[in-house]
């Protein structure tokens, strides 16, 4: 979901497709691109079942179908990934069929977004690649290949190339594969909340999110640098409170009353009561 909410702009769709595929050439603009549906449905054991594409467009100015499959950075590799992109891509030129019984047939293209940084995709991309075929019959059997970008695998000149929010994603990805650290440029962001939602979602660290969602700041960060300023200081305030949160704990532990400790804490009785509640060994006491 995360995936979706931000490639599924028109912008940030067209401008990873330029990115990857011509070298950063505008050759589809947002303006060129509608949704489709992204569902296929197929029979097994006699019941019908869906296919789920990630984000799925038209092409309008070429009648050209495409389509990005995302991985979470926690994914494994999938080794079945060119079988799972053939049934997508069968099913929509199937419904080519369904749609327009005769006429212009029109191309579906499928590109597979891996996020994972910490191995290689190392994985068939190819359908010959990943059957086990008899070397007599392997002349028969029909190829099918897919196309795998391995985003933090990317060069820097590679993810200069995006426009859109997409770079700060990739930037940041091939930043901490390569250094183990990120360094935020303030490159502008269109779409902050669903750009570090994906952050949140795919490095598991919710910080990004919640630097978004903070209630303490009246507007929303503008690019990484912001976040990243957000983060360093909602963990310097949390830091605070857990120092001012062990000195009331001890000064309990040392036989001071609520009131005492209220006084020198500057806080309310309930509020120190509260505090000392935390650790569980002193609720006894209490």
């Amino acid at each position: 979901m995360a995936e979706k909410s931000l490639e599924g702009y028109n912008d940030v769709f067209a401008d990873i497709v330029n990115g990857l595929l011509f070298q950063g050439g505008e050759v589809i603009s947002a303006e060129e691109l509608e949704d489709r549906l992204p569902y296929a449905h197929y029979k097994a054991d006699g019941k019908l079942r869906e296919m789920e594409r990630d984000v799925l467009k038209q092409w309008k100015t070429q009648k050209l179908r495409l389509a990005l499959l995302g991985f979470e950075n926690q994914t494994d590799p999938d080794p079945d990934m060119p079988l799972r992109v053939m049934g997508y891509d069968g099913a929509e030129y199937r419904a080519q069929l369904s749609e327009q019984k005769s006429g212009e047939r029109f191309p579906v293209i499928t590109l597979v977004l891996y996020f994972g940084h910490n191995k290689r995709w190392g994985r068939a991309t190819s359908l010959l690649e990943r059957l086990s075929i008899p070397e007599k019959f392997r002349p028969f059997v029909s190829d099918y290949k897919i196309n795998v970008f391995e985003i933090a695998y990317l060069t820097q000149e590679q993810v200069n190339l995006f426009k859109s929010d997409f770079r700060v994603v990739a930037d940041y990805f091939v930043q901490k594969r390569e250094n183990g650290d990120y360094v935020p440029n303030t490159q502008e962001l269109k779409h902050v909340q669903e750009t570090l939602r994906l952050l949140s979602v795919m490095t598991g660290d919710h910080r990004f999110e919640e630097a978004y969602n903070d209630k303490n700041v009246e507007r929303s960060p503008c690019n990484m640098c912001d976040v990243l300023d957000r983060i360093e200081n909602r963990g310097i305030k949390e830091g605070i409170k857990q120092k001012e949160a062990q000195f009331i704990q001890n000064m309990y532990r040392k036989g001071f009353s609520l009131e005492q400790i209220a006084d020198v804490a500057e806080k309310t009785v309930e509020e120190v009561r509260s505090i000392i509640a935390q650790e569980k060994t002193l609720l006894p006491q209490l």
